[in-house]
């Protein structure tokens, strides 16, 4: 059904339409032939040899038959069986690796609705990926799909998100994916951690303060809300907004406006609200912890973040890829029963937790390989702790306080010891500090 001459005019017309497309976009013919392709899609994955005859399959996947004959989706032959628009997030080969990339066909007809061709726009899904990589979000597993596949279509609106899901399943960096997806990419993500924070300290982070506004303000400080004018403002543990500023958080989300500490200007500030709690906020307003107003508001579109009990079979990837960011300089080797021991494992603490237990047995090792019994080695420090302490004997807060102190006992700088506990140095302070 190729009704298209691929001489080499017909080709450069073909690519010029398609250079309409602000994403990487590909003409397919009905029978998978690549026959041209935009400046966007070679900035993104290469030239191609439109001369050779191109097979979409092979150039994406390394098929020799079409996706739907190897086992996955493929939106080109759902597109000629329903006579629209198909989309699919799949796992193509690009330069950098393999790569999760949202893709959507487009038939093209002619006035008597006979099928031309069809428009294949790809756009490759910020911080993910389908192999180990470098600060990323990694996996293949239905779950993890099923989350990328939200994030990439919600990401192009300008909708608040909401993101939900235990503690360590990477919300922080969903929520840069997000923002790297949408039109205001170019401008800055901001991010504010509400845990811990007293109503005065919040307000000031958020709002700034004006020189003079209260004892120790010796100048004029911008609040992250003026930073994030154009952007993204990130306010992570939402939850934990105390009570009061809930009202002022309510009212900026309504009105757009906001006021410094300390000051009479009305200021405005357009930016994309993204939160993330790992408590459930609608028991909280049920509870009266949580303002119901605030709540439909930041509330519009909800993602869910699994859990790696919801995911384990990108146990391995994600193992590979933190071994990697923990200690670059040494090519670590997880042998399969490792793998197998950490596959296994519930992680209350989930990506965190995986990452402290492979930061202590890069420490324990004796060569580049780490088997099993080092991993249970690594499993039984947690036990120790937990004991060490008398869980049932303290609160969360004292709990958290001895595990820090142990961590700081034995690594013996506040660097490493943020680092295998999953969080930043100025987390740890702020925790070794609260009395």
């Amino acid at each position: 059904m190729d009704l298209i001459q691929s001489d080499a005019e017909s080709q450069r017309n073909l690519s010029a339409m398609l250079e309409g497309y602000d994403c990487p976009a590909i003409l397919v013919s009905a029978n998978y032939e690549i026959l041209a392709y935009n400046s966007e899609y070679r900035k993104a994955f290469g030239a191609l040899e439109l001369d050779q005859q191109p097979s979409c399959y092979n150039i994406s996947h390394g098929y020799h038959v079409p996706c739907d004959q190897a086992g996955e989706s493929c939106p080109l032959s759902a597109a000629l069986i329903s006579q629209r628009k198909e989309r699919v997030l799949h796992i193509h080969q690009t330069p950098h690796g393999k790569e999760h990339v949202d893709v959507e066909m487009l038939p093209i007809f002619d006035d008597q609705r006979q099928l031309l061709f069809f428009v294949e726009l790809l756009r490759p899904v910020p911080l993910a990926s389908g192999i180990v990589a470098d600060q990323q979000m990694i996996g293949a597993s239905p779950a993890f799909l099923k989350m990328l596949e939200v994030i990439s279509r919600v990401g192009q609106s300008d909708l608040s998100v909401v993101l939900k899901g235990e503690s360590g399943t990477g919300k922080e960096l969903a929520a840069r994916a997000i923002h790297m997806t949408s039109a205001r990419s170019d401008n800055p993500m901001v991010t504010l951690e509400c845990a811990g924070l007293t109503d005065s300290l919040f307000e000031s982070e958020l709002f700034g303060h004006v020189k003079g506004a209260f004892t120790g303000a010796q100048f004029n400080k911008p609040g992250l809300i003026e930073q994030a004018n154009g952007g993204t403002l990130f306010l992570d543990e939402v939850a934990d907004i105390p009570m009061p500023m809930q009202v002022k958080l309510l009212r900026l989300l309504e009105t757009g406006t906001y006021r410094s500490v300390g000051s009479a200007e009305v200021k405005i500030s357009n930016f994309r609200l993204i939160c993330a709690s790992h408590k459930n906020l609608a028991e909280m307003v049920d509870q009266g912890r949580f303002r119901q107003d605030l709540f439909y508001r930041v509330n519009v579109f909800p993602i869910h973040l699994p859990s790696l009990a919801e995911r384990r079979d990108d146990i391995p990837a994600i193992a590979k890829s933190l071994i990697h960011r923990i200690s670059p300089e040494q090519a670590w080797q997880l042998t399969g029963s490792a793998m197998k021991r950490l596959s296994s494992w519930d992680y209350k603490g989930n990506i965190r937790e995986l990452r402290n237990v492979l930061a202590r047995a890069t420490v324990l090792a004796e060569t580049h390989v780490i088997d099993q019994n080092l991993i249970d080695k690594c499993f039984d420090i947690d036990t120790q702790i937990s004991a060490d302490i008398e869980l049932d004997k303290v609160d969360l807060k004292t709990s958290e306080l001895a595990y820090l102190q142990n961590l700081m006992t034995k690594y013996g700088n506040k660097e490493k010891a943020a680092e295998v506990a999953g969080i930043s140095v100025r987390s740890l302070y702020r925790k070794l500090n609260q009395r």
